[in-house]
């Protein structure tokens, strides 16, 4: 059970029933990671919109948003995030548990394109030590084909990422998938 009072879906009313409609016509139920959001229908409505802004983005690819999300949640030890986003890969994408584990090794590993791994070992250079990214760093990045949209996009969602495990892990969250 979390640490703060969460709202489950048949006792939800108001704007936080219509939040939750749309999660389980999307998903099929709304998940703990919903409903950790839900004394918060505000906070609900921003991660709704974030997760809606990734799902089918033109230039980075769901095998490289849930590498970044699983390596993210790894180095923060985020049991939710990195269970939930490994069994996204093999179950979504059919990523073998040793490809997981691979990537979970080295990223270099990953069973990413070349490019896509310049941009995962970017955006977890960019998280983890922020004051150590520099021009050529943007320059290698460009020169695989990235433009800055794709960049800033794809940084956001590492950044967000960390702060998404500090919330789950913070109030623990149940896993339930």
């Amino acid at each position: 059970m979390p640490l703060i009072n969460t709202v489950k879906p048949e006792d939800a009313t108001g704007e936080l029933e219509e939040l939750y409609t749309q999660i389980k016509a999307f998903r099929g139920h709304v998940s703990n990671s919903a409903q950790i959001f839900s004394s918060s229908p505000e906070l609900l409505k921003q991660q709704m919109s974030f997760i809606g802004h990734y799902l089918n983005h033109k230039g980075l690819s769901m095998a490289l948003l849930a590498s970044i999300r699983i390596l993210i949640s790894d180095t923060n030890n985020c049991s939710y995030c990195v269970d939930f986003n490994a069994s996204m890969l093999m179950n979504l994408l059919n990523w073998t548990p040793k490809e997981v584990e691979a990537l979970r090794k080295n990223p270099m590993n990953a069973n990413l394109s070349d490019k896509e791994k310049g941009m995962l070992i970017f955006v977890l250079k960019a998280v983890r030590t922020p004051h150590d990214v520099n021009a050529e760093d943007i320059k290698h990045l460009h020169a695989l084909g990235y433009d800055d949209s794709e960049i800033l996009d794809a940084t956001n969602h590492g950044a967000r990422m960390l702060a998404v495990d500090i919330i789950f892990d913070a109030f623990k969250i149940e896993k339930d998938f």
